[in-house]
């Protein structure tokens, strides 16, 4: 037995973004749908040379208050919500003669755009913020038993073939429902992150109110997440930004996995953009960091603390990525290469390697971080903290030298983009060994240390590269035990907030074999 269907006689239309509206509209009105419209659609409707009613005639109002009321009125909202299949409902609608909507076509105004466009100032943003649309939109879908709502352009099609058919079904009118509540949800949170945002300094930051809003609207249907029997889509919340407004310019369509990387990796390579840098991340986790000279040199660096690693890996730079970077790169199998730019010469030598996935990026600011758990979310601040904002001390009998000061803030950058517990070791303004997700800090310090030992002798290097080098610690050490086998690969100085219990014992560890110690007062876990 066929779904019982709904057809509808009159549709309102009120849409900013008018693609795709004149071939739906045409559909509509081929069916004799009354066509029902306000302010700017109704002109292109009737520009098209379609019969359009302006909602004025409906309500018997004109537009007011610089247009901010023209659909709030009951011959809009009670013909909404109107449930047919209620009779007193009917008696009503027929006692104020007013008649039922059975479609509404309702995309917002455009406050997304005009946040990432950037030009406008609070006042003229604020009068960006939809109310009639959510309202008739938050109507329309409540009351989806007898009305289909359109809040995308993507369904236009779908609901004109339903139409011409028998009309529209209740599984179709609830799905498109769902899709304008989470629309709404989307909306409104974004405008509820900017208007915090608006507040002054010692108001609560939006991120950390009572009730905090999530919403996005997916860029891209990925073939499946982490692993292929785990489904996984990509979304773009508020203003997007970063990855988010990444563009693709060649390579096969990013999966799951590969935004997580990129984002890590494009993440990390923002805290290092004050020279050519390069960052190489696998698995979440950077294996290579390192400046240059130029980003060819930056990339060779980075890619030599952990060769291995760096295979089928993502690399981020932080410049505009030239032929001398591209074709270093090209020379091993790599997932993605994110960049802010990219030259001619470039993308002539990417091209041949068609599977390569090439993303030209914005630049990405720090971002609250948010993470799931069971039955809600946990929401921090991004860690920005370095050096600059710390005050940092120095227990050990020696200082370090300037050279290894430079080393250590480079260290410092780096291990805060390394999963919890985490040693990096650094010389020269480049990793050269990095112990990551590791359960005890000791084995972190083992693993980096081993890494750096494995990647010379590859090489053929007779020298341990750790030698000379120096080493950050994300935490503590809670025994000098883990200091003890960083001294042991001949590491010259350390980095680590300080604040253990043993904190003497390790700073007696440190005098002992002659290293130089840094506290920072801060840590720098990243689970």
């Amino acid at each position: 037995m066929p779904e019982p269907t709904v057809a509808v006689a009159r549709a309102l239309l009120s849409v900013s973004d008018k693609t795709g509206l004149i071939p739906f509209a045409t559909r509509l009105a081929a069916l004799g749908i009354e066509l029902v419209s306000t302010g700017g659609t109704a002109q292109t409707l009737a520009k098209a040379g379609l019969p359009v009613t302006d909602v004025s005639t409906l309500t018997g109002w004109p537009e007011m208050l610089d247009g901010r009321v023209k659909t709030l009125h009951p011959a809009v909202h009670a013909g909404l919500l109107a449930d047919l299949n209620r009779g007193h409902h009917r008696e009503a609608l027929s006692g104020a003669q007013l008649r039922p909507i059975g479609l509404l076509v309702c995309n917002l105004y455009p406050f997304e755009d005009a946040l990432a466009d950037g030009t406008k100032d609070a006042k003229a943003m604020v009068e960006t913020i939809d109310v009639g649309g959510p309202t008739m939109v938050r109507a329309a879908a409540k009351n989806h038993e007898n009305v289909a709502v359109v809040v995308d352009a993507e369904d236009y099609d779908t609901v004109a073939d339903a139409l011409e058919a028998r009309g529209t079904t209740f599984a179709l009118r609830r799905r498109l429902a769902a899709k304008a509540f989470a629309r709404l949800s989307a909306y409104d949170a974004t405008v509820a992150r900017w208007m915090a945002h608006q507040t002054g300094p010692d108001d609560l930051p939006v991120d950390h109110t009572v009730w905090h809003s999530l919403g996005g609207k997916r860029v891209l249907a990925m073939r499946y997440g982490e692993n292929p029997h785990q489904s996984a889509s990509f979304y773009r919340s508020g203003a997007g930004g970063g990855l988010a407004d990444a563009e693709l310019l060649q390579g096969k369509a990013l999966s799951y996995n590969n935004v997580a990387d990129a984002d890590a990796a494009w993440g990390a390579v923002q805290d290092f953009k004050a020279k050519p840098s390069v960052v190489i991340v696998k698995h979440a986790n950077p294996c290579g960091i390192a400046r240059g000279a130029t980003l060819a040199e930056a990339y060779e660096a980075a890619r030599r603390c952990d060769p291995v690693s760096a295979f089928g890996g993502v690399v981020a730079l932080s410049a505009a990525l030239d032929g001398e970077a591209a074709g270093r790169i090209a020379q091993i199998f790599t997932e993605v290469v994110i960049a802010p730019a990219i030259t001619d010469e470039a993308r002539d030598i990417l091209a041949a390697k068609p599977n390569l996935r090439v993303l030209i990026a914005p630049p990405s600011e720090p971002a609250p971080l948010i993470r799931t758990v069971a039955g809600g979310f946990l929401v921090q601040d991004a860690d920005t903290a370095d050096l600059a904002d710390v005050g940092i001390t120095v227990p050990t009998t020696r200082a370090p030298t300037n050279e290894e000061m430079a080393d250590l803030a480079f260290a410092w950058a780096a291990v805060k983009h390394v999963k919890s517990n985490a040693i990096v070791y650094a010389k020269g303004g480049a990793t050269v060994g990095i112990g990551a997700g590791q359960m005890s800090r000791v084995d972190a310090a083992r693993i980096g240390a081993w890494k750096a030992e494995d990647a010379a002798r590859e090489a053929g290097e007779p020298t341990p590269r750790t030698k000379g080098a120096v080493a950050a610690s994300d935490a503590f050490f809670p025994f000098a035990d883990g200091l003890d086998l960083i001294a042991a690969s001949g590491v010259t100085a350390v980095i680590q907030p300080g604040g253990s219990r043993r904190d003497p014992e390790v700073i007696a560890a440190a005098n002992t074999h002659n290293i130089a110690m840094v506290f920072t007062g801060i840590r720098h876990f990243r689970h």
